[in-house]
């Protein structure tokens, strides 16, 4: 039998509604899950304000949110899948259904399956619709289960961090090396985080707003920082973008991280989390010999780059989108009690309760700071307070 629930839909740019739904009981390798928690990432603030992400258009009225977590509430009958989790368990929901048949998925690579279905996402339709609503049914294999250590934000934090410990596991990054961060948004700062838990040297980031950066330092994340200039006028020729990407990657590489004497120099990673071109350019010139340039930002589609510098020093150009076999990781990680890994939960700046507040969550995560001056980094919408009741009931 279905049942009502509530859900947040997306009808066009800041068109956001509460409408009602109908949810069927959760099939047989299903379970139905409470969502408490979900935080607001990029894609989801594109789609909010140009009701596209890219080249992505979206064709139908779409549930956003897909870094989420909550409690399980209906498990699917006769599945053996479904038994590992019972009512009550609170879980981290890994959102991207791949097919699971192709050899890519067989070879373990499913995030970059052709016909996966990632909610939220506009790229397959009709759309998978996101989390910010009151329950969903989800395949069990893909919730994870969360240790009572853990609060439900974490949960939530574990869609972006997974993101973070598939670039490092990509990058093949080792003990003692240099990292530099280009991007001190949520991804960038969890990428600096568990490039200090990979036992990283140095840890440098850069960004054009100072204030994400110094928090970056002062909070762990990072042992120096830059603040990148903005330039006025703006570089418009090649020669011009190229020679202000090499005098930031110069400016990178004579920094002193934070009580050291020595030059940070060039970088053994760089992860790049802007997609701003200059920024792509400046990784390639601020990348030793030999090195790798991440790439994780999803900015501008065609980009000029120095690829013969690249090709001259060997550094390799590595694709990094979503992630892969990283969720159980990311939640060990979290439960480890690891000295080294700065607390995450500082990085929930702004929290909004209900599928009410969800317009104002999203005008939130659009700032830079708030009316109040201060800085927005993760944007998290709670609907714990009115679920509680319903979970208790079953």
């Amino acid at each position: 039998m279905a049942s009502d629930i509530k859900a947040s839909v997306l009808h066009g740019a800041r068109d956001l509604r509460v409408e009602a739904r109908q949810l069927s009981k959760p099939a047989s390798d299903e379970v139905q899950v409470a969502v408490q928690m979900t935080g607001l990432c990029g894609s989801d603030l594109h789609y909010f304000r140009h009701f596209r992400n890219g080249t992505i258009e979206v064709r139908e009225p779409i549930t956003l949110g897909h870094e989420s977590a909550g409690t399980v509430v209906a498990v699917g009958e006769g599945s053996s899948s479904a038994k590992s989790l019972k009512v009550g368990d609170r879980v981290a929901l890994e959102v991207g259904l791949p097919c699971e048949v192709c050899d890519l998925c067989r070879g373990g690579r499913y995030n970059i399956c052709r016909g996966m279905s990632f909610r939220s996402s506009a790229k397959a339709f009709p759309h998978a619709q996101g989390t910010l609503q009151d329950r969903i049914n989800h395949p069990a294999r893909w919730c994870h289960k969360l240790p009572d250590t853990l609060s439900l934000e974490h949960g939530a934090l574990v869609e972006p961090l997974s993101v973070a410990i598939h670039a490092r596991n990509r990058a093949g990054l080792k003990s003692g090396s240099t990292v530099l961060i280009l991007g001190a948004g949520t991804v960038g700062l969890l990428c600096a985080a568990v490039s200090k838990v990979a036992g990283a040297k140095t840890v440098v980031i850069a960004d054009i707003l100072e204030d994400r950066v110094k928090f970056a330092v002062d909070n762990g994340f990072a042992d120096a920082a830059f603040t990148v200039p903005i330039s006025n006028p703006r570089p418009e020729t090649v020669e011009d973008k190229l020679a202000y990407a090499q005098d930031l990657a110069e400016k990178l590489k004579s920094l002193r991280a934070k009580g050291g004497a020595d030059v940070v120099g060039e970088a053994n990673v760089t992860f790049e989390c802007t997609g701003v071109e200059s920024c792509m350019q400046a990784a390639i010139y601020a990348t030793k010999p030999g090195g790798k340039v991440m790439i994780i930002g999803m900015g501008m589609p065609v980009q000029t780059l120095p690829i013969m510098a690249a090709s001259l020093k060997e550094v390799d150009l590595v694709g990094v989108f979503r992630y892969a076999n990283a969720y159980r990781e990311a939640i060990e990680l979290l439960a480890s009690g690891n000295k080294v890994l700065p607390d995450v939960l500082k990085l929930v700046t702004h929290r909004f309760r209900g599928l009410s507040d969800v317009p104002g969550a999203f005008d939130t995560a659009a700032k830079v700071k708030d009316e109040k001056g201060d800085l927005v980094i993760k944007v998290m919408v709670d609907m714990s307070e009115w679920i509680t009741p319903f979970i208790q009931d079953r």
